[in-house]
């Protein structure tokens, strides 16, 4: 048992937003996985912390996810450092609670420029380099949100959905294409990461994941390996005829 390959031993992964959250917890996954991982983060110090405790199956490399040019360099980079590239996980994200009303024009486009551009340029930018390793999986993360709505997240509600229709999007290309690229997105609720820190400052860390879980059907807010764990399934040939699909990790918030 000792000795079994790891789900996607032999993979490599570049995982944005991987200095913190859902990135960190899927780049930590990955590696006990068999993967090798370039954690591509805006935060230097902290993507080169979580590369460095990950020893010589990581590396960390700059990543503005809204450059276009940072983008090309970092897909470079992880070519240059373990030759292919085969995953491609976009965790890197921001939440903004505000009403249509009260969200300005500024923070509308940051929000869409983070949670959505970002995207779009991770796709169309890593489709070529996957490709040309024989083929691959993207995986985006979205949110709950990007299926249901709320009052006040107006850009967050947009970006997010956007996300899940450009999966679909880029998942029919690369099928009709013949490039061997999944591409689908997965759609967490309330997850115990740095994203939640606005209702901690509001509410205390204790308080605010108590009324947070009281939404969710479930009862409690979810945990970053319990998505890690959905992100593994769709980055690894276990999906092989999976594509274009979106996977909720939502507690059962969409059941409702």
């Amino acid at each position: 048992m000792g000795n079994r390959p790891g789900r996607i031993e032999g993979k490599v992964a570049l995982i944005t937003g991987g200095a913190s959250g859902l990135g960190k917890a899927t780049a930590e996954l990955f590696v006990r996985e068999g993967a090798r991982v370039v954690i591509a983060d805006i935060n230097a110090d902290a993507g080169a912390a979580v590369a460095n405790a990950l020893g010589a199956a990581a590396v960390f490399a700059p990543l503005d996810v809204t450059d276009e040019a940072s983008w090309t360099n970092a897909l470079a980079f992880a070519r240059d450092s373990f030759g292919e590239l085969h995953i491609l996980v976009q965790s890197a994200g921001i939440a903004l609670t505000a009403s249509v009303t009260e969200t300005s024009l500024e923070d509308w486009r940051r929000v869409h420029a983070i949670d959505l551009d970002g995207v779009f340029l991770g796709c169309k930018h890593a489709v070529p380099v996957i490709a040309d390793c024989g083929g691959g999986s993207i995986v985006n993360i979205s949110s709950i949100a990007g299926v249901i709505a709320g009052h006040n997240m107006a850009a967050y509600n947009s970006a997010k959905a956007g996300v899940r229709h450009l999966s679909k999007s880029v998942a029919l290309h690369c099928a009709r294409k013949g490039l061997n690229i999944r591409c689908n997105s997965v759609h967490p609720t309330f997850i115990d990461t740095p994203i939640l820190d606005e209702h901690r400052d509001r509410f205390g860390a204790d308080e605010a994941l108590r009324k947070l879980g009281r939404q969710v059907p479930m009862g409690r807010v979810g945990r970053p390996m319990e998505v890690a764990y959905a992100i593994l399934y769709l980055a690894s040939d276990e999906s092989s005829y999976t594509t274009g699909s979106e996977l909720f990790v939502d507690g059962g918030i969409a059941a409702m």
